[in-house]
């Protein structure tokens, strides 16, 4: 049986599930459905047709659904941010609703968005995925399963950001960052997340092929190309072959293990 404070504000054309707590100043607009458990905290916003999975847990003043800041938006447009399950979302939290008519934004299972993260319009989250404090995802970022972002990361349009990757706060993002690495200064990476990957059951010799990948990346004088088609050759599967995959399909470019120069693509971006 839910459980509705008087004060909260619920469309009758809204559809809650079993087991809604929605505390005091919630308000649940016409449109959204918000599965079995959930826990909409005091002042909590959804809005936008927003579709909720099960046992997700929104804290105080989070805005779920919300029109993207776009110029060109019109507020006619039918759009919505779809969640799945057993995601936490903090104090202020916004996710807005995609910007293209029948677009979504989009959030996995299981992940963390702590106080102040922004999903703009048409963003992907994987599962797992942690954002901390004041994380910014500008419009149609794409972040993998697992992947963990620092406090205050501000992450350009249409950037991805791959499964397992750690990038470290207050770091500016305005290129593809490749699945496994280690984000640590304007677009650039440092190494392999050694102990995301031991954590989530990676064998030793996968790290090692990892490794290798990296080595020949960026440390064996190869160009991108080069060392992708190197990789591609030495190994059939695995992570390894995740990781080129997802280089191969880069639009932006993937970050460098050093500073771009200037006038380099991704020089001056954020």
């Amino acid at each position: 049986m839910s459980h509705l404070d008087p004060t909260a504000l619920i469309s009758p054309k809204a559809e809650l599930g079993n087991d809604v707590i929605a505390d005091p100043y919630v308000v649940v607009e016409a449109g959204c459905v918000i599965g079995d458990g959930c826990r909409l905290r005091a002042g909590s916003v959804i809005t936008g047709a927003t579709v909720m999975g099960a046992n997700n847990d929104n804290v105080y003043g989070a805005e779920i659904g919300g029109d993207p800041q776009d110029n060109a938006f019109d507020p006619a447009t039918k759009s919505r941010v779809v969640m799945g399950s057993g995601n936490k979302v903090r104090e202020h939290v916004t996710i807005h609703r995609g910007t293209a008519p029948d677009s979504e934004t989009r959030v996995g299972d299981n992940c963390f968005l702590m106080v102040g993260s922004h999903l703009a319009h048409n963003c992907v989250l994987g599962d797992h995925v942690t954002l901390v404090n004041h994380v910014l995802l500008a419009g149609y970022v794409e972040v993998e399963d697992r992947a963990f972002l620092g406090g205050a990361v501000v992450v350009h349009q249409n950037v991805r950001i791959g499964s397992l990757c750690m990038i470290r706060g207050q770091t500016r993002i305005g290129r593809d960052v490749p699945p496994f690495f280690m984000a640590t200064g304007t677009n650039q990476v440092n190494g392999l997340n050694r102990v995301g990957l031991k954590r989530a059951g990676y064998s030793l010799a996968d790290r090692r092929a990892l490794q290798t990948a990296y080595d020949s990346l960026y440390d064996k004088g190869f160009n991108i190309t080069q060392a992708v088609e190197r990789l591609d050759n030495e190994f059939s599967g695995g992570p390894v072959a995740q990781l080129t995959a997802f280089i191969k399909a880069s639009q932006r470019g993937i970050c460098l293990n050093r500073p771009p120069r200037r006038g380099e693509a991704g020089a001056d971006e954020s």
